[in-house]
């Protein structure tokens, strides 16, 4: 055979050719499109609904119903209010100024319109029925100058009227003005009017700059109000159409209740005599149906069971007179439904804990060894006859016996019992002493009438106030310059006086368990499994309750169990509202407040506010005091403590309270040592959460002594051995963002080897970050005492200054 040549194989160029893609315009083909679907439908089109396209004739068609639709939503809300078959307009009368006298205006409202029918109710409550507009108005008349008065009037009323005198239109409003429109706003304003009086006292050419200067005034806090003028009977029938016609404003914790304004008040003669008392209200529902299973609260009086309802054959405040007297005879109210004990709320708001519900741990050997030393330590001081045995002083009573322990106490009490009759002596002595002090402390002094005397004036300073606010200025100012930064204690070891806290490598990721520890507070509230689904579930019930009485309606509820101290302690001028709760609003849990300090704080409280500190809450339609413990309102499972509320902070406040359901809106008041109550926040209601976890850190702080690249000596952050292996596990962060260890100590004074990520300057500071659970205190107490008007005294009157301008 011939040679043969062998086959060649074929290599791969480095330069491979690359063709380009064919451009088809950019997006997958049909084909494509069904090569990767296969038959696939995607969930989207699976979930929607099949929508159907619809014509032009179509689409108009359904735009118009649904336009028909709010425009009878509409008419419905506002035909609620004010007809011959529902309730009437309830206006609260509030007066900006001392000078104005709301009886006055009222009366200036009822000669608005001769055909008018006018009643009032037991409770002072003027009603006027206008059959020229269809209407009927109940006016309310506010104490003037009553916070509590002016906050439960404006809870249930459908709109308030303000009303300024423009006397004084060159000085602008009251300081106790803003605070009246202040706290009426941060609680929720109803549909509002404003009116001005004694125009006619300015001279002509002013009277439009003083109208434009009080609608400037009264436009920072309602700028979209026009303010009318109320001096003669046209302008009275100009401002009911007003108040009958405007669009009425929605306040959600109000619609959501069935709320009414007492208008009569009545106990059941079969338990007049008894302390605890039956009482019948009547007054027309709003709000919501409300059943005779329901439970009822009054502010500052409490929650309470409701024996029956009752509906009157007539309605007490027609529309027409006439049309009332052509129908004969009045019958007897007719009972509308009687409670089911079975199905009747519960009056019970604490859950009673079982003290036998936990583990029982029998104490072990050290534990009894130091109760028993602790029992031997303790020394009972009693005062007996001499020559007393052991065996007698055993058989006289302890109750005048002082509890010692340590050397000084019983050497005191040995050198006072040598010489009993040297002690009567000294008692005579300082007696006598005291007696002299007090002939030499007053005297006879003559005063001549000129400027204040300074002794006289810091006679009534009060210098422990003083003292004290200085004190928690210092501590405030010094909590934000250097937070949670505290000095390690000389004289005991760091870690006892740090036992409860904890280190923690993340604040926002580390775990903790919310039921850890729990105080034996926490057995005695209530908690939901979920807060938000309850909630839900409660409001959807609003929506489908048919049952009771209607909104509109005038009833009578029998309240029962009343105390009678309540209605003889009820004062003069303050509005009576009885407000239906939801269900479980009458049990307590930890509430969750978010607090501001007002806007207006010319007359708010400048200091801090230290966190324990006892406020006056109104959350919602409750009125209680509590301790507030403040904390960082953020995001997150835990939440820093915070030790001062300041000026300019938001904070979070939680304390023990009976539950009520977002949203409710919140005012804090301070009490002052005279009873005079000032606004120091404003806020909402956040949530009802036991499990919040609000922590208290603690910051050791240290300072390098030598500095070796990333390891450096610290010291004066511990001053023993012990303290320093106790706290190793615990991670050191500096304020330039370094992070490190501690690695070993050094000697015996508190200096340790730490090592960092990175080289350590000088002038830095490390410190060592610890936390504690902390809980807030028992310190619910619903009763409350009402603070006196702030329109106190008038300092001159309206005759006097109508003889100056004469």
């Amino acid at each position: 055979m011939g040679l043969t040549k062998p086959q060649e194989r074929h290599r791969a160029s480095a330069l491979k050719q690359s063709n380009k893609a064919h451009k088809h315009g950019r997006h997958k083909s049909k084909g494509i499109i069904d090569n990767e679907t296969k038959g696939k439908i995607s969930v989207k089109a699976i979930t929607k609904r099949n929508k159907k396209d619809l014509g032009k004739d179509e689409r108009r068609h359904q735009a118009g119903q649904l336009r028909k639709k709010k425009r009878d939503e509409v008419l419905l809300k506002k035909r609620a209010l004010g007809g011959s078959k529902t309730a009437p307009f309830l206006v609260a009368v509030v007066a900006l100024s001392p000078e104005i006298s709301t009886a006055e205006v009222l009366e200036m409202l009822q000669r608005a319109d001769p055909e008018a029918v006018v009643t009032n109710s037991p409770n002072k409550i003027v009603h006027i029925s206008v059959p020229r507009f269809k209407q009927r108005f109940s006016f309310l008349e506010v104490a003037p100058g009553d916070v509590y008065a002016t906050l439960d009037a404006l809870k249930i009323a459908d709109t308030v009227l303000f009303v300024e005198t423009a006397r004084h239109w060159e000085e602008g409003l009251y300081p106790e003005a803003e605070l009246l429109l202040t706290t009426s706003m941060a609680q929720g304003l109803p549909t509002s009017v404003v009116a001005i009086m004694d125009l006619e006292s300015v001279p002509k050419k002013k009277q439009q700059e003083a109208k434009i200067s009080i609608q400037k005034e009264m436009g920072q806090y309602l700028p979209d109000e026009k303010v009318l003028t109320l001096s003669s009977d046209s302008d009275s029938i100009l401002l009911l159409r007003r108040i009958g016609s405007q669009k009425q404003k929605s306040i959600t914790q109000r619609d959501r209740r069935p709320h009414l304004m007492v208008e009569e008040i009545q106990s059941v003669p079969e338990t007049e005599g008894c302390e605890f008392i039956n009482l019948r209200v009547s007054g027309y529902l709003r709000g919501q149906n409300i059943t005779a299973n329901q439970l009822v609260h009054i502010p500052g009086w409490g929650n309470f069971q409701i024996q029956q309802i009752e509906t009157p054959a007539l309605d007490p405040h027609p529309l027409d007179v006439r049309k009332r007297t052509d129908d004969g005879m009045e019958e007897d109210a007719k009972v509308l439904e009687v409670a089911d004990p079975s199905k009747q709320e519960s009056l019970e708001s604490e859950n009673i804990p079982d003290p036998m519900d936990a583990e029982q741990t029998w104490p072990t050997e050290e534990e009894i060894a130091e109760a028993e030393a602790e029992r031997k330590a303790r020394k009972i001081i009693k005062k007996v006859p001499k020559g007393f045995s052991d065996y007698q002083a055993a058989w006289i009573p302890d109750c005048d016996a002082e509890e010692v322990s340590g050397d000084e106490e019983e050497s005191d009490y040995d050198d006072a019992m040598e010489d009993p009759d040297l002690d009567a002596m000294s008692a005579e002595d300082s007696n006598q002493s005291e007696d002299e002090h007090d002939d030499e402390e007053y005297d006879t002094v003559t005063v001549t009438e000129g400027a204040p005397d300074a002794d006289r004036y810091d006679a009534e300073m009060d210098m422990h106030e003083e003292l004290e606010t200085l004190k928690k200025l210092k501590d405030a100012k010094s909590d934000a310059q250097f937070p949670d930064e505290i000095d390690t204690p000389h004289d005991m070891a760091a870690r006892l006086r740090f036992q409860k806290y904890r280190g923690l490598q993340s604040f926002r990721t580390s775990p903790w368990d919310p039921k850890e520890n729990l105080p034996s507070d926490y057995a005695r509230i209530f908690q939901f499994e979920n807060f938000d689904r309850t909630r839900k579930r409660v409001l959807d019930q609003l929506k489908d309750n048919c049952l009771g009485a209607m909104p509109g309606w005038y009833i009578t509820l029998v309240i029962t169990n009343v105390p009678r101290e309540m209605i003889e302690n009820q004062k003069h001028g303050i509005p009576l509202v009885l407000y239906g709760l939801l269900p479980h609003e009458q049990k307590m849990s930890v509430l969750n407040l978010v607090l501001k300090r007002p806007a207006q704080m010319s007359f708010g409280l400048q200091t801090p506010i230290k966190s324990k500190e006892q406020l006056v809450f109104q959350c919602g339609f409750r009125r209680f005091k509590a301790c507030p413990v403040f904390s960082q309102h953020t995001n997150g499972s835990k939440h820093k403590f915070e030790r001062y509320f300041q000026p300019d902070a938001v904070v979070v406040a939680t304390v023990f309270a009976p539950i009520t359901f977002p949203p409710a809106s919140v005012l804090a008041f301070i009490e002052r040592k005279d009873g005079t109550q000032q606004l120091v926040a404003t806020g909402s209601l956040l949530s009802v959460n036991p499990d919040r976890i609000i922590s208290k850190r603690v910051v050791l702080s240290g300072h390098p002594f030598k500095v070796n690249k990333r390891s450096a000596v610290i010291r004066f952050m511990f001053f023993n051995r012990e303290d320093i292996n106790w706290f190793k596990p615990v991670e050191l962060r500096t304020k330039f963002g370094r992070r490190g260890h501690i690695k070993e100590p050094l000697g015996t004074h508190g200096h340790m080897k730490c090592v960092f990520d990175g080289q350590l300057k000088s002038q830095d500071t490390v410190m060592l970050h610890l936390y504690k659970r902390v809980f807030p205190k028992w310190t619910y107490d619903p009763c409350v005492t009402a603070p006196d008007p702030l329109f106190k005294t008038v300092l001159r009157s309206i005759e006097e200054e109508d003889e100056e301008m004469s």
